[in-house]
């Protein structure tokens, strides 16, 4: 990807990208916010590779199953949800980025959260196999815990505290699907 953007540059041309494969990914993206906007998990999990790797502050690393068993316990536990995305970025034929905001109710706490993030995307054959999602976890705790995240939501304490809960949650959801 890099060597692409340096050889443009030292050209003085854009690079040449195929644009078949460009639209595809586009429509993917779009494809898998405009289902999550309608909390259409099943879209959402048909937008993924089957061996798709996810990351994010919250939950960590997830692979396969992880991936679209977390999707479906988001949209399935969502409360007063709404979603944007915009500025969709395709930097070359398989890696894209765009910016999403989710506004929800935390069921924890009932703590209204607004959370902007930034997707990070690889695609190939028209399916998302890798995605990370980078987000500001002390912003996203002072939102949802209140004092405990305002106070101590920078430490590695409660940072650890919200990604083993996450992800006991997640296996607890999947042993009963």
């Amino acid at each position: 990807m890099y060597f692409l953007f340096w050889k443009a540059n030292l050209l003085n041309k854009p690079p040449t990208l195929n644009n078949q494969f460009m639209e595809r990914n586009e429509q993917v993206i779009r494809r898998f916010y405009t289902a999550f906007q309608k909390l259409d998990y099943t879209t959402m999990q048909n937008c993924y590779a089957d061996d798709a790797l996810f990351n994010d502050p919250v939950f960590g690393l997830l692979q396969g199953k992880e991936v679209t068993a977390m999707w479906e316990m988001l949209c399935k536990n969502a409360a007063n949800f709404s979603l944007t995305f915009s500025d969709i970025q395709l930097l070359d034929e398989e890696y894209a980025t765009c910016h999403w905001v989710a506004t929800y109710t935390f069921s924890k706490t009932g703590r209204q959260v607004v959370n902007n993030i930034r997707a990070y995307m690889r695609i190939i054959n028209g399916a998302i196999t890798e995605h990370t999602d980078k987000f500001d976890l002390w912003k996203w705790s002072r939102q949802a815990l209140g004092m405990p995240g305002l106070l101590l939501g920078w430490s590695n304490f409660i940072q650890g505290k919200v990604h083993r809960t996450a992800k006991k949650s997640l296996e607890k959801f999947m042993m009963t699907e």
